[in-house]
């Protein structure tokens, strides 16, 4: 299948809450059902760098290299007997308004344009990663790491947060499906972090209850390459 993007996803932030899952159920496409770690339903908020960005091949000037900040939560589907896990948006979050156009346009994704910016510094003992976007970049994650590589443990949140590998979108009663390939990613053990998000203004009033509470989790991927595959539409019967 065509490579629909090309980039690396790096330094990947991510902030995990536990959620009812009756909240998540009308942004659910049909097809697809709720996937759960450990009897939890999770809800993400992740942050990252897009680097070496290409569209179907191609480099588009000024767009190479940028921000993105998404709020997702995980699914699964049933097909040739065994789970394909993947993931929902509920909206992400990028400085580049042609970006965000192209996706939405053939993906059905939901990007917003923000203004955003990243910090991102290491010495031998640590790594900080910082994320901040919104108008006043008043939104801002920003998290302290041990500089040392993990290797993902199995059965653990990392892995079941970062072991989905299709995206899937609501059209109305339509879905449609596609796959992102990447090799297995290794993370940091956080040591501290600061976490300042408006859930409301940035993702309606259906998150607002996330304003004020704790993480289940808190990881940092490195991440990796990546590849996005040309979406398909699912037939149901």
């Amino acid at each position: 299948m065509m490579n629909f993007l090309t980039a690396e996803w790096r330094k990947l932030a991510i902030i995990n809450y536990e959620v009812n899952p009756e909240i998540l159920e009308k942004y659910l496409p049909n097809g697809v059902e709720l996937d759960f770690w450990d009897g939890k339903c999770l809800i993400s908020v992740v942050g990252f760098m897009f680097l070496n960005t290409q569209l179907l091949g191609i480099s588009v000037p000024f767009h190479r290299n940028f921000e993105e900040v998404n709020l997702r939560f995980y699914v699964k589907k049933w097909e040739n007997q065994q789970w394909k896990r993947g993931v929902v948006f509920i909206k992400e979050i990028v400085p580049k308004k042609a970006l965000s156009i192209i996706v939405n346009t053939f993906y059905k994704e939901h990007y917003e344009t923000l203004p955003m910016k990243h910090l991102i510094s290491e010495n031998t003992e640590e790594i900080t990663v910082e994320y901040s976007w919104g108008k006043n970049l008043d939104n801002k994650i920003k998290l302290i790491a041990k500089n040392n590589l993990q290797k993902m443990l199995q059965n653990s949140d990392f892995e079941f947060i970062t072991e989905h590998y299709f995206g899937y979108t609501k059209n109305g009663k339509k879905t449609f499906e596609y796959e992102v390939t990447h090799p297995k990613w290794k993370n940091y053990e956080v040591l501290s972090s600061f976490i300042q998000i408006d859930f409301k203004e940035n993702y309606g009033t259906d998150f607002e209850f996330l304003q004020n509470q704790k993480p289940h989790s808190i990881l940092l991927a490195e991440g990796s390459e990546i590849e996005v595959k040309t979406k398909t539409k699912l037939n149901f019967n």
